[in-house]
């Protein structure tokens, strides 16, 4: 992409990033000048702080256009051409089994694992909640059985797309096998295990998992993009809840093991 190219896309993506922020504007000034009658506090830094914000937003929405979107929708095209599957003898059978996709569920594991332990969010949950909970939660430890059940979510995510089941029936067991687990798992966790499975959807795992979903959907016989593409997210947000409130569980009982001892 030249130059001339990219001019009027970055234009673009600015115009339609000011108009979505303008109303997030309007309304916290109107409160503060409307209601709170107060003027702002450091207005040139607020001013400076929202100019930021919006360069930041258009820099990366143009950034998943051009980078992101295709690498996820390429992987997913490659991982499942016919060529890599069987090699380049022309062998290749007439119905495909779940089980010949195998690298494509390594690679949504990988890639799951992977953006979650990158995730800025998830970063600033796990500190904050190290700090707080007095060295009972490790960030480290939280972060990693976030990433974990990612990994596991996106997985199961990518073989249903390939056998094509119905996501409800995944989404129903999933969220009893939470409510289960909710009963057992150490009331400090619960709060955070629930919220851990929303910081998954954010910046970095949303745009590479969506893309996944899609060149998968698009490229396995007979799925569809916009029946089965989706659903990836709910995956994703689902299962830190049941690794989290895990990780509580296995810590208390290591912990009540080595206080007996």
């Amino acid at each position: 992409m030249t130059l001339n190219d990219l001019l009027p896309l970055l234009t673009d993506t600015f115009v339609s990033t000011v108009r979505d922020v303008v109303p997030i504007v309007c309304i916290i000034f109107g409160f503060q000048f409307a209601i709170l009658r107060q003027p702002v506090p450091h207005l040139k830094k607020v001013i400076a702080g929202f100019i930021y914000v919006l360069v930041g937003l258009s820099l990366f929405l143009v950034g998943l256009e051009l980078a992101l979107f295709p690498l996820g929708e390429s992987m997913a095209i490659q991982l499942t051409a016919p060529s890599f599957l069987f090699g380049d003898d022309g062998l290749i059978p007439q119905h495909l089994d779940w089980a010949d996709y195998y690298w494509v569920y390594i690679f949504a594991a990988a890639i799951g694992f992977s953006t979650t332990v990158a995730e800025p969010s998830l970063i600033a949950v796990s500190i904050k909640a190290a700090q707080v909970s007095g060295g009972a939660i490790h960030a480290n430890g939280l972060r990693l059985s976030v990433a974990f059940g990612v990994a596991i979510g996106i997985a199961l995510g990518s073989y249903r797309i390939v056998a094509g089941d119905p996501i409800h029936y995944y989404i129903i067991v999933g969220y009893v096998l939470v409510v289960i687990q909710t009963h057992f798992a150490p009331k400090f966790i619960v709060p955070l295990a629930y919220d851990s499975g929303g910081v998954t959807t954010s910046t970095v795992t949303v745009p590479l998992v969506t893309a996944l979903g899609l060149g998968l959907a698009s490229t396995v016989p007979g799925r569809n993009p916009m029946i089965d593409g989706f659903g990836l997210i709910a995956f994703a947000s689902l299962f830190p809840m049941i690794t989290v409130m895990g990780y509580a569980q296995i810590t208390e009982w290591l912990a009540a093991k080595a206080k007996k001892t």
